[in-house]
């Protein structure tokens, strides 16, 4: 479902903890880390979109966490024609999406990024809320600097501080954390670097 100019309607979520850290994931099978989003499908309304992603992606359900704020209107990235499908080039330019900022009203271990047969993420971690985008791929960087800049005023303090405080870094972010070595649950099959903080699911089977 495409908008006039080419866009694809998306809901993008920016999950807070109590220590307003945001939550951070590690595509499956690569090394880019996102916040979670998605689609919206015929039919729904973004709020409800954003519930159904929540679930599919991270595990949660409404009751886990609230709404904080949202933005008031779209922002849009185009997607670079090397990562368009052969039969969506011409007429699909990327995404238009509203971004919810949400607070975890539950506990870490409520989190389960395998809720679904096609995970999204196969790591996640905690990180402040202004945090370098490096790790992010490069056509995102302007949305999720513009989202993160909209709803900072709902965090307050260091969040909505983050760019005065540090001389005026356009994007607010901080200089990234010490390198700390990070214990995994279970064992690792595959070669993966992880950021600082970063730590694998545990298999709710193992639990």
């Amino acid at each position: 479902m495409l908008d006039r100019e080419g866009f694809r309607p998306n809901v993008g979520i920016i999950l807070l903890n109590q220590k307003n850290q945001v939550f951070w994931g590690k595509r499956i099978r690569s090394t880019s880390w996102q916040f979670p989003q998605g689609g919206i499908d015929r039919g729904e309304t973004p709020e409800q979109a954003m519930y159904r992603e929540l679930h599919e992606e991270l595990g949660l359900r409404p009751e886990h966490v609230s709404i904080v704020g949202r933005t008031r209107n779209w922002l849009r990235y185009e997607v670079p024609e090397r990562f368009i499908r052969r039969d969506a080039r011409g007429h699909y330019r990327g995404q238009k999406q509203i971004w919810y900022l949400l607070r975890l009203l539950g506990h870490d271990w409520d989190l389960n990024l395998r809720a679904t047969n096609h995970p999204e993420f196969d790591a996640w971690r905690w990180n402040d809320y202004w945090v370098p985008l490096d790790v992010v791929i490069e056509f995102k960087r302007g949305v999720y600097q513009k989202a993160l800049a909209e709803l900072a005023r709902f965090v307050g303090g260091m969040a909505s501080q983050g760019g005065k405080r540090r001389g005026g870094n356009p994007s607010g972010a901080p200089p990234s954390a010490p390198e700390r070595r990070v214990r995994t649950p279970f064992a690792i099959h595959h070669r993966v670097e992880l950021p600082p903080g970063a730590s694998f699911d545990p298999d709710p089977n193992r639990r």
